[in-house]
């Protein structure tokens, strides 16, 4: 989808889309369910959530601390670091590796990091093969899309749509049947593997004491792309560092239970530095990637600081009533639901993605779900007082809100403007809901019923029992 369109935009074409919104309700639903069933059993999961916030939070208020640490670490074990400020800064690290390495194939794992600075496209223009080995990931790179969610990048995605894909990539005589189609798969970047020139990871953490990475996965791809390429360049947001190993422990448990509903990850994999002498597997040469992008404009910030908090766990999608209605592709912006209504604003600058504040209900169960409590509730409110604050907000939103404060702002004045709405919504309301598409009302009537307004207020009704009672 266009990011230059607006929001309500995309929403608009997402909710035509009754596979899309079925498929995110199932899905979501599923991992919200088991989430809440695996940290029950699980036992203490608040206290879980206290420990991962302020590990959290103390990491970021001495990151410069914890990245010094862990590149120090990583380049005595024969790693090469490379801090970059920005987009342009990591694709030419990365073009500068593939040249050295006169590279022509490149196999991934799952890393947002590369999604949210284009690498594929990048690599491609520079003629080289970039091949997704996470399963979903190789399934919207072969649509020639974009993940639609954190955790599970191909959730819009029918087995019908991907046989037909994985035909075309050179499949044959296959079902829809998910043992035929992962088959297929299994096989295909197999051959992938073995003939990469280079593997390229993320980073789920990076830990300062060891220098080490840290990489969660479901399928195991990650390992072979570290591994079997002779050159493994990993990709991190400058903010996911850990101080210690025995902090990995308590993200082991808060990553997969809130990601997934899963008690514990299939794969742990740490990787501390090169191959060395005696190995018997291994990268014989390492590239660390930590990308600052607009990160450290919220170093110190009040308001934002705590959204680098984030571990990239996309519980906050799970449970948003936006997201759930209209996918990950109606944000427009690398990080769906609400951290990147947070997030995509503050890393880009400037006007792009500003309307993305506006795609929530302020309900808060992003905060609740969320394992290091970021606020992204309020974070949103912000994020909205700052663009009225640039902009001046909109006049009809103006008028609105000033028309609401007169309103509310005294008991008689508010009394009399219930009646008056209450005689307006006449002709109009039905069986206690408003269905007519009017004016403002329209943008929620066009998919739900607006509650009318009752005949009684709560005031009108104490009152009434109050001299019923007396006269009684």
């Amino acid at each position: 989808m266009n990011a230059r369109s607006s929001v309500l935009d995309r929403a608009k074409s997402a909710l035509q889309d009754d596979f899309l919104r079925g498929a995110v309700h199932f899905t979501t639903d599923r991992l919200r369910n088991r989430k809440q069933a695996v940290t029950e059993d699980f036992g203490h999961w608040e206290a879980w959530r206290d420990r991962g916030e302020a590990i959290r939070r103390h990491t970021i208020e001495h990151l410069d601390f914890y990245l010094g640490q862990f590149a120090d670490n990583l380049e005595r074990l024969g790693a090469h670091v490379h801090f970059c400020a920005d987009a342009s800064e990591a694709l030419a690290a990365v073009t500068d590796i593939v040249r050295a390495k006169a590279a022509k194939r490149v196999v991934k794992s799952k890393s947002m990091v590369t999604e949210e600075i284009h690498l594929n496209h990048h690599l491609e223009e520079l003629g080289v093969q970039v091949v997704e080995t996470d399963l979903g990931e190789y399934i919207v790179q072969l649509a020639g899309e974009t993940p639609s969610h954190i955790i599970i990048p191909a959730i819009h995605k029918t087995r019908e749509q991907i046989k037909a894909l994985f035909e075309a990539d050179g499949g044959q005589n296959l079902t829809t049947e998910t043992r035929d189609l992962v088959a297929f798969a299994r096989r295909r970047l197999r051959e992938m593997y073995l003939t990469a020139d280079i593997g390229i990871t993320g980073c789920n953490f990076a830990i300062a004491e060891t220098g080490s990475i840290a990489l969660f996965t479901n399928e195991g791809n990650a390992d072979l792309v570290a591994n079997l390429p002779k050159t493994h360049i990993v990709f991190m947001g400058m903010e996911r560092i850990l101080p210690t190993l025995a902090d990995l422990e308590v993200f082991a448990h808060l990553l997969p239970k809130s990601a997934t509903g899963q008690n514990t990850i299939t794969y742990l994999s740490l990787i501390t530095g090169p191959r060395r002498a005696g190995d018997g597997d291994g990268p014989e040469e390492m590239h660390v990637i930590i990308l600052d992008n607009g990160r450290s404009r919220q170093l110190g910030d009040p308001d934002f600081q705590a959204v680098l908090h984030c571990i990239r766990c996309g519980a906050c999608l799970n449970v948003c009533p936006v997201y759930r209605q209209i996918g990950g592709h109606a944000y427009g912006s690398v990080y769906p639901g609400p951290i990147g209504a947070v997030l995509s604003p503050l890393l880009e600058g400037g006007d792009a993605y500003q309307d993305l504040p506006y795609a929530s209900s302020l309900c808060g169960a992003c905060y609740e779900a969320c394992p290091v409590k970021i606020p992204l509730h309020d974070m949103l409110v912000k994020e909205r007082q700052r663009y009225v604050a640039k902009t001046g907000g909109k006049t009809g939103e103006k008028a609105a809100f000033a028309a609401y404060r007169v309103a509310f702002s005294d008991h008689r004045r508010y009394l009399g403007a219930i009646r008056v709405a209450r005689r307006l919504q006449g002709g109009f309301a039905k069986d206690g809901v408003i269905r007519a598409k009017i004016g403002p009302l329209a943008g929620w009537t066009d998919r739900r019923d607006f509650p009318a307004l009752g005949q009684q207020t709560f005031r009108e009704w104490w009152m009434a029992r109050k001299r019923g009672t007396k006269r009684g």
